[in-house]
């Protein structure tokens, strides 16, 4: 596990963003090849990564702290530190890494000071992608229709390059240590370092008798959603774009089949996430991304399916 990729200037660049961003990079251009080769400015597509990045960045982090579990211990943080607790033990919490304040009455650990801006620290980790792909939606909907760039063919050339992206950005999640899934015994079944998530979570869960072990053995959901992205962007790509019957096809294609292989890799995720009704807060949009592909399929497949041919009488 690296949670930090590596270090410029003494500066620490977090394994997630690096690779998101790399991910995020890796897809524009292959959306800007795609859009030379159509007879389409590839310019309005690089503008278009570029924006669809930072809104994709804000709507990631909007949804983490709303949804995820934590909202109250970003508002603790701003408001008092005492009701956030880490799970250090005496000696971190007092280390210079930490700088923190121990409660020996309680045997916790608790933030030395107030941080108002937490929330807003993306690149410490914190990023949902249905967050992002909302985010990035709207910046994508409003820029194609200012550039008058076809809508629908550049959602189809997303079809493909944001599966590509998804890909890298699993992988971050996976030097990170985060988006870990439930204890298994399979050959393939990965542990993290302690102090990792995984290996908090099951100290919490009582599945570890001290914070300081490594974790269980647990499923690898990182992979399985990055091999799953890759899968689906193929599919895409090679099949589905050359044999699309109405713009818009490939884009409904990815919609449909990564929110019906999150939804299912959900149940093997172990994290907290948030969510209601038995359902995750991911499960749920999924539900609802999987009734819009619908939606659209309908419509534009009605719109644009080819006429019948009419058979002249004898």
């Amino acid at each position: 596990m690296h949670p930090d990729l590596f270090k410029l200037f003494g500066v620490a660049f977090p394994s997630y963003f690096v690779l998101l961003l790399s991910g995020f990079l890796f897809a524009t251009a292959v959306g800007a090849l795609w859009a030379r080769r159509i007879g389409e400015s590839p310019d309005v597509i690089v503008d278009l990564g570029l924006a669809m990045l930072l809104a994709g960045v804000a709507g990631g982090r909007i949804m983490h702290v709303l949804v995820d579990g934590y909202f109250w211990d970003y508002v603790h943080l701003c408001t008092d530190p005492s009701l956030v607790t880490w799970p250090l033990d005496r000696a971190e919490c007092l280390s210079d890494s930490y700088n923190g304040v121990w409660d020996a009455a309680k045997s916790a650990c608790h933030p030395s000071g107030r941080d108002c801006f937490a929330w807003a620290k993306f690149w410490a980790g914190g990023l949902t992608y249905y967050g992002g792909f909302l985010g990035a939606g709207g910046a994508a909907w409003f820029l194609l229709k200012r550039d008058r760039f076809p809508f629908w063919k550049a959602a189809d050339m997303a079809g493909f390059a944001v599966p590509l992206g998804l890909a890298f950005g699993r992988m971050g999640c996976l030097m990170a240590g985060c988006c870990f899934g439930e204890t298994c015994d399979l050959p393939w079944a990965m542990s993290f370092p302690w102090r990792s998530a995984a290996s908090e979570e099951q100290y919490k869960a009582h599945l570890l008798p001290t914070a300081k072990m490594w974790s269980l053995p647990v499923h690898p959901t990182q992979v399985y959603e990055s091999a799953a992205c890759l899968a689906i962007a193929a599919f895409c790509l090679i099949w589905l774009h050359p044999r699309k019957r109405y713009d818009g096809q490939v884009f409904v294609a990815f919609l449909a089949l990564y929110a019906v292989a999150r939804f299912l890799l959900e149940f093997l995720r172990r994290d907290d996430r948030g969510g209601m009704l038995g359902l995750s807060t991911s499960q749920l949009i999924g539900v609802g991304l999987v009734v819009a592909a619908g939606a659209i399929h309908a419509r534009l497949g009605s719109r644009r399916a080819p006429a019948p041919a009419v058979v002249s009488p004898p």
